[in-house]
């Protein structure tokens, strides 16, 4: 697999937009990655916000993240992938000043709500992707394009975690908040500079022209597309929601009940970041060759079974050895729970019409999230009125639910063979 695996490598990266798209989304994850581990710890300590706050916020980034991914589509199949994403990514560069002046959660609000107008460009990241890659490399293309951005999860949240042990939680997430501001702005020119439109629509076979569809119309196309298509946006709804009942409480699990430090919470975000640098363009080239449905199959199952393992765990060495686990799975598969990743958007690419795709991945972003709104609220209710066990417990539930709906509903199209990596 060697040859071919380099072979593959080059072709992805020697398309400038993909190459573009993936070093700077390195650069932006250099800075989020440092931080992101400590951010809840830092809600909670510094800022004033209990278990339950730190669920609203989760929701309010999540819901405007999620609210803005179809007309982030919509946009993308009608005016263009790079004006999207420049426009979405000049965005960024505000919720780092605010962050910077908050001294209370309700200063975030307004921040968390910009950060969710900027993610209006996702849908286009994805699309330029598959409009970029022939259906043969786009499963190893997604691959390598998330081994690119995991480069800096290798070195950053260990980072993080030895600067938070040392400087405290007000004087790190500040450090790296100034980061991010800078980052922000070369990124926007960057991409500005490099990013180039791609034309697939009007020279392809079987393309009609960029659809102008509204929000309305576009959620309809949605439920009228394929079996698959619509088992597809109720897995997303379910993963979504067990994942967000938990995940802003993960690390702040490993922290004030498990009592981790944070160097050590670094030490595995920085390990899962190996992970994903070594696996996800192999995974994506397996689901290539062997099809994109069991290889989502591993990480829907392996992801929610690690959850269950998190609250089984005594002792930094299991808990490492869980997420470990938890991060093969995901390189692997793709995106956990979420919906995403190289296999689930190379699947999706081959179910939908090119012209429509960009506005069919933003439509499952924005049916599955607004469906799993009060998720993260639950979720802190629950670790405050109970156990900080029990929403693990429902995410595991939620979780194994969508990969059996997944493993019934889904059917993957036919593929022509991929070629020989020997070259025969």
């Amino acid at each position: 697999m060697s040859d071919s695996y380099v072979k593959v490598f080059k072709d992805v990266i020697s398309n400038k937009n993909i190459l573009t798209i993936a070093i700077t989304t390195s650069l932006i994850s250099l800075a989020d990655s440092a931080y992101r581990p400590y951010w809840s710890a830092y809600l909670k300590d510094v800022l004033f916000a209990d278990t339950v706050v730190i669920g609203l916020l989760s929701t309010i980034a999540s819901s405007e993240r999620l609210l803005f991914q179809l007309p982030g589509g919509i946009l993308a199949d009608r005016f263009g992938r790079r004006k999207i994403i420049v426009y979405g990514t000049a965005l960024r560069i505000l919720p780092p000043i605010i962050y910077l002046l908050a001294r209370h959660w309700t200063h975030t609000i307004p921040a968390l709500l910009i950060s969710g107008a900027a993610s209006i460009y996702m849908p286009a990241f994805n699309a330029i992707i598959a409009d970029s890659l022939p259906s043969e490399q786009r499963g190893a293309g997604y691959g390598a394009y998330r081994m690119i951005t995991s480069t800096p999860q290798m070195v950053a949240p260990i980072i993080g975690g030895v600067v938070m042990d040392w400087m405290g939680y007000e004087q790190g997430i500040r450090i790296f908040m100034v980061l991010s501001f800078f980052i922000s702005i070369l990124v926007t020119w960057y991409r500005r500079k490099m990013l180039s439109e791609t034309l697939v629509f009007e020279d392809k076979p079987g393309s009609s022209g960029r659809q102008r569809l509204g929000i309305k119309d576009s959620l309809k196309s949605v439920f009228t597309m394929s079996r698959s298509v619509k088992a597809m946006v109720l897995v997303a709804f379910l993963g979504s929601f067990g994942t967000r009942m938990v995940m802003d409480f993960l690390s702040l699990y490993a922290l004030k009940v498990l009592n981790f430090s944070n160097t050590q919470l670094g030490l595995v975000s920085t390990t899962g970041g190996i992970i994903a640098l070594v696996l996800s363009m192999p995974g994506g080239m397996l689901s290539d060759r062997f099809g994109r449905k069991p290889m989502i199959l591993v990480s829907r199952i392996v992801s929610p079974l690690s959850f269950l393992g998190v609250t089984q765990v005594s002792t930094f060495t299991q808990y490492y050895a869980i997420q470990v686990v938890n991060g093969i799975g995901n390189a692997l598969g793709g995106g956990g729970m979420y919906a995403g990743g190289p296999a689930w958007n190379a699947l999706l690419a081959e179910l939908v019409p090119r012209d429509q795709l960009a506005t069919t991945m933003g439509a499952i972003g924005t049916i599955s999230g607004l469906m799993a709104i009060p998720s993260p609220i639950i979720g802190g209710w629950m670790w405050d009125e109970y156990s900080p066990k029990l929403p693990f417990y429902f995410a595991v539930v939620f979780g194994l639910a969508s990969a059996v709906i997944f493993a019934v509903g889904v059917q993957e199209p036919r593929r022509s063979k991929p070629p020989d990596p020997r070259g025969a």
